[in-house]
């Protein structure tokens, strides 16, 4: 039920929102990084990053903590659902999310979405290696309140 809300969430933000009105979807913190060579899998060392994910309905922004002023835009290109197959399952399984992409310098971007985790694969254009990233939800802490005097 959770996961059906956040993709009814981003169909009616599609519907009331304007190219430039971003709506807060999430927050993820980056748990792996690694490359695929062929049939070589290596881990990429890496410290978590924190990232905030926000949409307009249309696009996609993932912009990390602390840099609010970069961000990556993702065209969100399909909306319902995504695919996952669990440990020790053979069968597929749709849950809610969203599939989106960009393309920039010859390098394709795939972003796949859902209210648990985000994962990032990115594909070079002049490569054989594929880079994949992937996130987790992480609970969003308010900054802390000024205090009045």
């Amino acid at each position: 039920m959770k996961f059906a809300s956040f993709t009814i969430v981003l169909f009616l933000s599609a519907l009331f929102s304007t190219a430039a009105e971003f709506r807060h979807v999430g927050d993820y913190l980056l748990k792996s990084h690694f490359k695929i060579t062929g049939a070589v899998t290596t881990p990429i060392p890496m410290k978590s990053i924190a990232f905030h994910v926000y949409t307009d309905g249309v696009t996609i922004r993932i912009v990390p903590e602390g840099e609010e002023d970069a961000h990556t835009s993702f065209e969100i290109y399909r909306s319902d659902g995504i695919g996952r197959q669990r440990p020790g399952s053979g069968a597929l399984e749709v849950i809610p999310g969203i599939q989106a992409s960009t393309c920039s310098g010859n390098t394709l971007r795939h972003l796949r979405l859902s209210k648990e985790s985000m994962t990032l694969t990115t594909f070079p254009g002049v490569s054989d290696q594929t880079i994949v990233s992937y996130a987790v939800a992480a609970e969003r802490i308010p900054p802390d309140p000024v205090e009045q005097p």
